[in-house]
């Protein structure tokens, strides 16, 4: 059970070490611009580290839009952070699967994304997040995941899965790993996040584990079974963190 966190960008080896994480997940740009990540000065202690790290792709990344002007940005950005997190010799990249604006149809957005892995030039897997809101969004469902991994499987994409997400987005959590399997074949990573709000509420705002909404079995079982490392991306700082990778280990052990 590899057990980590989402920590800030400038010290992650640090900040790993301040949490007693095994793995870190880091963004390398501002996840709120479309600005090119810069080189990193620590990229070669990085590279060295034993701890795989996992790089967030901007929030901005939606290659489902209807609009180019979005979509478009939205490729070079994704390759950009690729070639950025294969300079840092990362386990990954993390994105976020995006919705369909406009009057796009969602059957659409499946070959948008099958266009965009087939032109991304990548030697860092891409893993595709699952979203908790809105009904465009391409990956909440199991069932719309299922049809997109119907249409990209064979390129190679991982699985995220987020537990908060799931939730929000209103999919049942007994049996979620089992159908998530089923529906793609692999899970890559779980993010493990409690949420503020209830079943279904279509709002992505992660809690403390144990503090929130979603029954602490249902989080154990997740760690249980997913067979993926475990990043939290829970509120707080390293204490709290600290806080969280030991409910994870003392929960999942009582189980």
């Amino acid at each position: 059970m590899m057990l980590g966190a989402h920590v800030p960008a400038a010290d992650p080896l640090g900040e790993a070490a301040q949490r007693g994480a095994e793995v870190v997940q880091i963004f390398l740009s501002n996840p709120q611009s479309w600005k090119k990540p810069n080189p990193r000065s620590d990229a070669s202690a990085l590279r060295d580290s034993p701890i795989p790290i996992y790089v967030h792709a901007p929030y901005l990344v939606n290659l489902v839009a209807d609009s180019t002007r979005v979509r478009i940005p939205s490729r070079r950005i994704l390759q950009e952070t690729c070639d950025a997190a294969a300079d840092v010799e990362a386990a990954g990249v993390v994105v976020h699967g995006g919705h369909v604006t406009g009057d796009g149809e969602m059957s659409e957005s499946f070959g948008r994304w099958r266009k965009a892995l087939s032109q991304l030039d990548s030697a860092v897997p891409v893993l595709i997040e699952n979203t908790a809101g809105g009904d465009n969004a391409v990956v909440r469902s199991i069932e719309n995941i299922r049809l997109l991994w119907d249409e990209i499987g064979d390129l190679g994409p991982g699985y995220v899965l987020d537990t908060c997400h799931a939730w929000a987005g209103g999919e049942p959590m007994d049996e979620l790993v089992e159908r998530t399997l089923d529906a793609v074949g692999r899970i890559d990573l779980v993010h493990l996040n409690d949420s503020r709000d209830p079943f279904d509420s279509r709002r992505d705002r992660h809690a403390n584990l144990g503090s929130g909404e979603i029954p602490p079995d249902d989080l154990a079982m997740v760690v249980r079974t997913a067979g993926a490392p475990v990043v939290i991306e829970t509120p707080g700082d390293a204490a709290d963190h600290l806080a969280d990778l030991d409910w994870i280990r003392n929960v999942v052990g009582a189980g």
